[in-house]
Parts: C-alpha cells; sequence; structure tokens
C-alpha cells in the first residue's frame, strides 16, 4: 500500500459526495418546476454510488514481488444518476398555467416528486460522509507529518 493511498480513497470519497450534494441541491432547486424540456413536471434525481474495485479484473497468477494483489477498498464512484420513477403529486390549482384541461384530472396540476424533508436528510448524510472523509484526509496528514519527525530527534 502506498503512502497516499489512503488520502486517494478519501479523495474519491469527497468527490462523489459533493457530486451527490450537487444533485439533491438540484432536486430542491426544482421543488416547483412544474414544466421541463422533457415535457412534463420535474422528476427526482437519485445518485447511485458502487465501489471502485469493481472495475478491476484480476488476473491470476500476479507476481508477488512486483505486482501488488488487488485488493477492495479502492473509493468510490458514481455508477449513474438516474430518475426517482415514484408518482408526482396532484395539486389542485386550476388557474395555474398547466392545469390539466380536460378529463377526470381537469384543475388539477402534475408537481415534481420531490420531498423537501427527504432531501434535507439526503443532503445531511451526504454532507456527514464528505466530513468523515476531510477527518481521513486530516488523519493522514498528521501521521505524514509524525512520520517526517521522528527523523528530527
Amino acid at each position: 500500500m502506498s503512502f497516499f493511498h489512503s488520502v486517494n480513497v478519501a479523495a474519491t470519497g469527497l468527490t462523489a459526495q459533493r457530486f451527490r450534494m450537487d444533485v439533491i441541491s438540484d432536486n430542491i432547486a426544482n421543488v416547483g418546476t412544474t414544466r421541463t424540456a422533457e415535457g412534463g413536471a420535474y422528476r427526482r434525481k437519485r445518485v447511485i454510488l458502487r465501489t471502485k474495485d469493481d472495475e478491476k479484473i484480476v488476473k491470476f497468477p500476479f507476481n508477488l514481488l512486483r505486482d501488488k494483489p488487488p485488493s477492495k477498498g479502492e473509493g468510490v464512484r458514481v455508477l449513474e444518476v438516474n430518475q426517482d420513477m415514484s408518482a408526482m403529486k396532484m395539486v389542485y390549482d386550476p388557474s395555474h398555467p398547466d392545469a390539466i384541461k380536460t378529463g377526470e384530472k381537469k384543475g388539477f396540476v402534475e408537481m415534481p416528486n420531490v420531498e423537501v424533508v427527504d432531501e434535507m436528510t439526503d443532503m445531511i448524510n451526504a454532507n456527514r460522509s464528505y466530513e468523515a472523509n476531510v477527518a481521513v484526509v486530516n488523519t493522514a496528514k498528521s501521521l505524514f507529518r509524525a512520520a517526517l519527525s521522528i527523523g528530527e530527534k
């Protein structure tokens, strides 16, 4: 394991959680968007994360003296951003420009399937994960400094 391995792994977590917070912010910003370029109301987006070790192809036999063996825990990556296909909220507002004009749902407006409370909970979770990765980087820095100071005395 290299000296900076833990920092590299934590950096993948920092990047993934920052991206997750950006998507959550986008969801909150569009909580009232009833018209999108694709048509219809905004659909909530979700970030799917996956470990990076699934990208590796293990080649055996590997040379124990030259090659490092494959290991788990190489960090995290964003697998995909998908749309939440749960039902949209229907709000009765016949004066709204996007209200349904005919049929049994006349006067109802299709609103985004974004729940602000759920988004804020996800934001707190992403923020705590981000902070945990920052703590890993700071701890690694302290260990690096301590290792360098061993030779000073």
